[in-house]
């Protein structure tokens, strides 16, 4: 057979076809080229600089998640806020790019050793020791899925920006004018009579009739039902449900430990308070003052009047004391005793050790099971993203949330609940997961169709999950038997409500007909209280919210009614008191500052917004368009 071919290939009908064939390649390759050729790859044009699809779906995506979570996790963000979240994100890329675009023209540069101080200054990239940590470093880039000269690109162009904006930033100062109405506004102070009628000071209704209770309980049916449950079956993917499968090797473990040791491995501490006397004399004499029982304050008067010094030196390793001779001292004497003078350098030290933090060694065989459990996770992060797309690919073609591969790590569980996650026992229902993460699956399940087709959604604390409902219970109305107890505590509740509703209403009619608050209050049997100065903050912990606000709505002698959660308020605004900046020099230094800050926002707005429309941003709305489908 193969003989045959060889034989084939050596045929002119042969050598034709394959000419016919690389000829047709050629020419749809030209073709292709031609087609293309002046049509750009990027999703938009700024200046000089291009934004290219991929930053933008980074960007986008995390936008969406993010909008996603405040809108409490639903499945899937409607047409409409994908598409508005898209233009912002694309907008935000659009202004960087024309601020970045100025920062070049400008030939604003940052030199390496400025980003190497910016890089190890950030809290997030510190070890235990509370300094930069390579290892640490290395984990925010892969959780964030960042390489590290994306993100010093990044970095570098932020610290750029950020020269430049602080430039024009500088010298913003807010107008006086502008100051004092914005000092008055705030700190204008409101005082007023008040009468508070709780609704439980209101006597008791008379008993129910039973067409009483039955108005009750068909005027409210949402309040007496059982509640709504769904059915659902779930697969929750996450760094935790990752991580028992995951193998950790021995050497694994030893390597994290030793690289990690100071977490591990403490030195002793010491602190202590040293005085240093220039001479023998002045030593011996500071020294018996100190063991007589003088405190630090008298020592440190006498150190002073001697021509020496005494200082307090911090709980500290060893290494840390300012030398290696005065270390062997504190490390040597006893505690909460008064030394004897030791010569040094310096003259004569007398040392009294206040503090002893015992050094602390937790060997490799104690902790490396925690060792092991770290750095599961740590590599169950660098995973999950893969495992939920292949997650989600066998669920596209058709895999049911029962038949899903046992080795991607999902854990899964099936149940009843309602939308507070109870279930029909009214025990929390055993979803796995932080609480955001419940939260999430919990409004997904009832937001979800019945028989809809499960797709892995992601969810907070990098996890991913997929669920099904199966089944749904509407909520269904209890015998008015059954929760009897309930509406009759109900209807005397909104019985005494109305009582002090009408009283309330009778005594603001009165104040507003011309008499004053206190006749009306009298007349009716109410005591009149004075509210203390308040602001329009609504701090003022003995005036409710509601009534701080209603007193800035009234113009002096003034009446109106205000309804709190547990009461009614008849109000008459009596003083306004405006404030004098002149005589609050501190307070008109935090209002400068405020305002001097929200100047500095604006002027940044105003240029990013001027950068912007110099550089003529150039979108392609058809690739924005495929980008979104």
């Amino acid at each position: 057979m193969m003989s045959f071919f060889r034989a084939f290939l050596n045929t002119w009908a042969a050598r034709a076809f394959f000419v016919v064939l690389v000829a047709a390649f050629g020419l749809w390759g030209i073709a292709d080229v031609v087609r293309n050729y002046g049509k750009t790859t990027s999703l938009a044009t700024v200046g000089a600089r291009t934004i290219e699809p991929q930053e933008f779906e980074e960007a986008f995506h995390r936008n969406l998640a993010q909008v996603t979570r405040m809108m409490g996790n639903a499945a899937e963000p409607p047409p409409d806020v994908r598409r508005s979240v898209a233009g912002e994100s694309l907008e935000r890329l659009i202004v960087q790019a024309a601020i970045a675009d100025e920062v070049q023209r400008l030939g604003i540069e940052v030199p390496d050793a400025a980003l190497r101080q910016a890089v190890f200054a950030i809290p997030a990239f510190h070890g235990s020791a509370g300094t930069f940590d390579r290892a640490t470093f290395e984990s925010v880039m892969r959780n964030n899925n960042m390489t590290e000269p994306r993100f010093l690109d990044l970095l570098r162009s932020d610290i750029g920006q950020r020269q430049l904006m602080e430039t024009i930033q500088a010298g913003v100062t807010p107008p006086e004018t502008l100051l004092k109405q914005v000092y008055a506004f705030q700190r204008e102070t409101r005082s007023a009579q008040v009468v508070e009628l709780p609704f439980s000071d209101a006597p008791a209704p008379p008993a129910p009739s039973p067409e009483d209770l039955q108005r009750e309980y068909e005027n409210d049916p949402a309040a007496y039902s059982a509640p709504a449950y769904r059915r659902i079956k779930l697969v929750v993917l996450s760094p935790q449900t990752l991580a028992g499968g995951i193998e950790v090797k021995p050497e694994d473990i030893q390597a994290y430990y030793e690289a990690h040791k100071a977490d591990y491995v403490s030195e002793e501490k010491r602190a202590a308070e040293v005085i240093v006397a220039p001479d023998k004399a002045s030593a011996d004499k500071l020294a018996a003052e100190w063991k007589a029982g003088a405190d630090w304050a008298a020592m440190d008067k006498s150190a002073q009047a001697a021509k020496g010094s005494a200082v307090r030196l911090d709980a500290s390793t060893r290494d840390q004391f300012p030398s290696p001779e005065l270390a062997d001292a504190v490390f040597a004497a006893p505690p909460d005793t008064v030394s004897a003078p030791i010569p040094s350098a310096f003259g004569f030290q007398i040392i009294r050790v206040t503090q002893v933090i015992p050094g602390q060694t937790r060997t490799l065989d104690q902790v490396k099971d925690s060792i092991r459990q770290k750095i599961a996770q740590e590599r169950a992060v660098d995973q999950v993203y893969t495992r939920a797309n292949k997650l989600d690919d066998a669920l596209s073609a058709g895999t049911s949330l029962d038949d899903l591969p046992g080795e991607l790590g999902a854990a899964g569980v099936s149940g009843t609940l309602d939308a507070q996650g109870n279930t029909p026992a009214g025990e929390p229902a055993p979803i796995p997961g932080s609480p955001a993460l419940r939260k999430a699956i919990i409004a997904t399940a009832f937001s979800t169709p019945k028989g809809d087709a499960p797709h892995m959604i992601e969810g907070p604390d990098q996890s991913y999950y997929a669920l099904a409902v199966e089944d749904i219970t509407e909520p269904k109305l209890k015998p008015l038997t059954e929760v009897e107890a309930q509406v009759k505590a109900d209807w005397e509740a909104a019985a005494r409500r109305h009582e002090q509703d009408a009283a309330a209403a009778k005594l603001m009619t009165a104040a507003q007909a011309g008499g004053s608050l206190d006749d009306a209050a009298t007349i009716a049997g109410f005591r009149v209280d004075t509210t203390p100065p308040v602001t329009r903050d609504g701090t003022n912990e003995h005036v409710p919210p509601p009534v701080q606000q209603a007193l800035f709505r009234l113009k002096k002698g003034e009446t109106t009614m205000v309804e709190t959660a547990d009461a009614f308020w008849v109000v008459r605004l009596t003083d306004i008191t405006d404030p004098d900046i002149a005589q609050d020099p501190v307070g008109a230094a935090q209002f400068r500052d405020a305002l001097t800050k929200a100047l500095d926002q604006d002027m940044e707005v105003v240029f990013a917004t001027a950068q912007r429309d110099r550089a003529q941003p150039r979108v392609n709305r058809e690739m924005l368009d495929s980008l979104l489908r």
